[in-house]
C-alpha cells in the first residue's frame, strides 16, 4: 500500500527545487555557509527576494540557518542535495537538453563580492 503522505513530503522537497534562482541559492550554498547579504550581492537580487527563495528552501528541508547578531547565515542542510543536482544535470544531459559545458557551471566568486558588506567580504 502507498503511503500518500510520504509522496507529498518528497514532493514538497521537488517542488523548492522547481525554481531556477533557488537551484542558484543551492548552489552558491555547495561552497559552505554564506550570509544572506552575501547571497543577494552575489546573485544580483534584492535581499527581500533572496530571503524569500531562502524560506522556501528552508521549509523544504534543504537549508538550515543560524543568526549571528543581526545577520543570518545559511547553509546546505546535507550535502548530499548537491548529488541531487548533480542528478539531475546528467538527466538533461543524457536527454540532450543541456551541453557538457553547462553540466558543470563556473564556480561562484567568494570574496570579496561587490556590493556586499559582511564581514567576510570586508576582510578580504
Amino acid at each position: 500500500m502507498f503511503k500518500s503522505e510520504i509522496y507529498a513530503r518528497e514532493a514538497e522537497v521537488y517542488r523548492a527545487l522547481g525554481h531556477p534562482w533557488r537551484l542558484r541559492l543551492l548552489e552558491a550554498l555547495r561552497g559552505g555557509e554564506e550570509c544572506v547579504c552575501h547571497l543577494a550581492a552575489l546573485l544580483g537580487k534584492p535581499q527581500p527576494y533572496i530571503s524569500q527563495h531562502l524560506a522556501a528552501l528552508r521549509e523544504a528541508g534543504l537549508v538550515v540557518d543560524r543568526r549571528e547578531g543581526l545577520r543570518i547565515y545559511y547553509r546546505l542542510a546535507d550535502p548530499s542535495i548537491g548529488t541531487v543536482i548533480d542528478a539531475g544535470r546528467l538527466l538533461l544531459l543524457k536527454a540532450g537538453k543541456m551541453r557538457p559545458e553547462e553540466a558543470a557551471p563556473a564556480p561562484m566568486p567568494r570574496y570579496p563580492v561587490s556590493g556586499c558588506d559582511c564581514p567576510r567580504c570586508r576582510v578580504a
